[in-house]
């Protein structure tokens, strides 16, 4: 009954359906591809600029999973839930900071701390991908710029954001942007469980329904300002409280209806 529903209310409920899509190396070659179940569809391309199949099929166990998006820019919206905020006001605009595209890590890859980071902290974040050029775009169709999401961890030093003339070390160094390890489209963005274990043990627990700023609102609002180009990428926020993270730690986040992203954390000499 489910299907003929579907059926019935014709392509628009059948391109409303979720789809999850990987980027993935294979033999030395990186490609991107449909996920269905535990096979990938190899596609042209990235899925936001050409979805066709190429007929090539691998199974998942074959392949290792990337990041699943290579940005131009990594943008990221603080103090984005009033838990993570506690009795400060929120601001009446989005607050921005820039991360890296070389602070991106996929699942699975190691955070490494540098020897002089001392207090590293986790931020499971819902992540949004774009999928066509955005600029000054209003609220009102900003998410038909959002291609997807994916899920992320907004890895921060906090006594570097302290100390620092800007967030460049805190935010932006080198494995800081684990991302991934699936895109998932054709899913109610603004409400989804998301939470973050530390060791196994859930520290952050919150639905994106929550957040101060919606997915429309941000796109909104930085495309005013910079012209986002598809694939790139934006953390949309952290709930609630952090704690720090030591070597030997493992977080995941795992963000609903989309995947579960791990990383364990290990500490230079």
């Amino acid at each position: 009954m489910l299907v003929l529903a579907v059926l019935l209310a014709g392509p628009a409920a059948l391109a409303a359906q979720p789809a999850n899509y990987v980027r993935y190396q294979m033999g030395g070659r990186v490609s991107y591809g449909r996920l269905d179940g535990d096979q990938i569809s190899q596609l042209r391309g990235a899925p936001w600029l050409d979805k066709t199949p190429t007929g090539v099929k691998v199974p998942r166990s074959k392949v290792t999973l990337l990041a699943p998006a290579t940005p131009s820019k990594v943008i990221a919206v603080g103090l984005n839930y009033q838990t993570h905020l506690g009795e400060r006001s929120a601001a009446a605009y989005p607050g921005l900071f820039a991360k890296l595209p070389t602070s991106i890590i996929a699942h699975n890859d190691t955070v490494v701390l540098t020897p002089d980071a001392t207090n590293v902290h986790y931020e499971g974040e819902m992540v949004l991908v774009i999928g066509k050029r955005a600029h000054n775009v209003p609220v009102a169709n900003a998410k038909d710029y959002v291609f997807g999401v994916t899920t992320g961890n907004d890895v921060s030093e906090r006594d570097w954001q302290k100390s620092d003339l800007q967030w460049f070390r805190a935010k932006a160094a080198d494995t800081f942007g684990p991302l991934g390890p699936v895109i998932v489209t054709g899913v109610n963005y603004d409400d989804l469980l998301l939470q973050t274990r530390l060791n196994g043990e859930v520290v952050q627990s919150q639905r994106t329904k929550d957040l101060i700023f919606s997915v429309a609102e941000i796109v909104s609002y930085i495309s005013r300002y910079v012209t986002l180009e598809p694939g790139d990428v934006i953390y949309s926020g952290t709930p609630g409280t952090t704690r720090q993270m030591k070597s030997g730690d493992v977080v995941e986040v795992e963000l609903e209806r989309v995947g579960l992203l791990r990383n364990p954390v290990v500490q230079r000499r």
